[in-house]
């Protein structure tokens, strides 16, 4: 990989802040996953979310067959963070900026595994679990649905995510091979 290139234009993008990370660091835990299952009204209704992703055990096995991950932020300012809708609204534009740089770290002839934001969104009714999903090629599994701390690895980094009271931070893992 040339990492200088890549990080020129990781640069170009509305990134935040990105760190390069072996997927060793990565610390999964049922607590999250506990989280999805008893707050999240998703839960059980698409395949990026759990149980469609598999156990915690499967998936940090899937997620440990990518030895590099690259974690990116974004922000974005919102009126009010309560409301759900508002915040909610911001996160397409999170997922492009996911969606391109995975494609910068394919342009470097790497395969990836890519965990973003909440829910996927791409059909109005997912397929789960009736059938396979329409979109596997573009839908990202959630990171909490995954069972994965995010945030501890972010503080590893000295990656700030608590910017002020109406700033939504959103995290994307990319793993690649």
């Amino acid at each position: 990989m040339d990492r200088e290139r890549l990080e020129q234009k990781l640069c170009e993008l509305p990134v935040v802040q990105y760190e390069f990370f072996e997927t060793e660091e990565l610390v999964f835990t049922h607590r999250v996953r506990y989280v999805c299952e008893t707050e999240c009204p998703q839960y059980g209704k698409s395949w990026a979310c759990p149980p469609g992703v598999g156990t915690v055990e499967e998936c940090r096995e899937r997620c440990m067959s990518y030895p590099h991950g690259l974690l990116i932020t974004t922000m974005t300012e919102v009126r009010d963070i309560a409301d759900i809708e508002e915040t909610l609204a911001t996160r397409p534009d999170h997922e492009a900026v996911t969606r391109e740089a995975a494609a910068l770290v394919r342009e470097e002839g790497h395969e990836t595994y890519v965990l973003s934001t909440e829910s996927c969104a791409i059909c109005e009714n997912c397929s789960y679990p009736d059938g396979p999903c329409r979109h596997k090629d573009k839908m990202f599994p959630c990171v909490e649905s995954h069972g994965i701390l995010v945030t501890e690895l972010a503080e590893n980094y000295g990656i700030e995510f608590q910017a002020g009271a109406n700033v939504v931070t959103w995290f994307s893992l990319i793993l690649y091979r």
